[in-house]
């Protein structure tokens, strides 16, 4: 059921992954095509935010905390899921997997690379900053706007 709640938490939450989006951009290796990288993250902040944010808002001060730091880690994860799917499938379509098990395996690897490549303090910071202030914003909203 649609929620005030829940299109604030998609919306601060959106905001925050084109922000981090814009952070992690540098930090890929030098020719990378990031293409609609902001984009398909903002589309995940929007799901996340909607269903795992916007579901739990308006129970209180530390839970609206957690709430939010869970949000962005779920954002984190399903985003270097669907970005490790697509170079995966990329890297398949130029033969360089021997089978789909291979191919299904570097999806593993490919964002376990990607994670360590932004698990930076100048990501991290601001993904723990904007996790606190989208948990509170939801919360806020979920407790005037009932």
């Amino acid at each position: 059921m649609p929620t005030a709640a829940r299109l604030a938490a998609a919306f601060l939450l959106a905001a925050l992954a084109w922000i981090l989006s814009d952070l992690i951009r540098p930090l890929m290796p030098e020719g990378t095509p990031m293409g609609r990288f902001n984009y398909v993250n903002v589309v995940i902040a929007i799901c996340v935010g909607w269903v795992v944010v916007g579901s739990r808002a308006g129970r209180g001060f530390v839970p609206a905390i957690n709430n939010g730091v869970t949000g962005v880690v779920v954002l984190i994860l399903w985003g270097l899921g669907v970005h490790a799917c697509y170079e995966m499938f990329r890297l398949a379509m130029r033969n360089r997997y021997d089978g789909p098990m291979e191919a299904i395996t570097a999806i593993f690897l490919i964002g376990s690379e990607f994670g360590v490549m932004i698990m930076t303090y100048s990501v991290m910071v601001p993904a723990l900053i904007g996790a606190i202030v989208v948990g509170l914003g939801t919360d806020f909203v979920a407790k005037r706007w009932r």
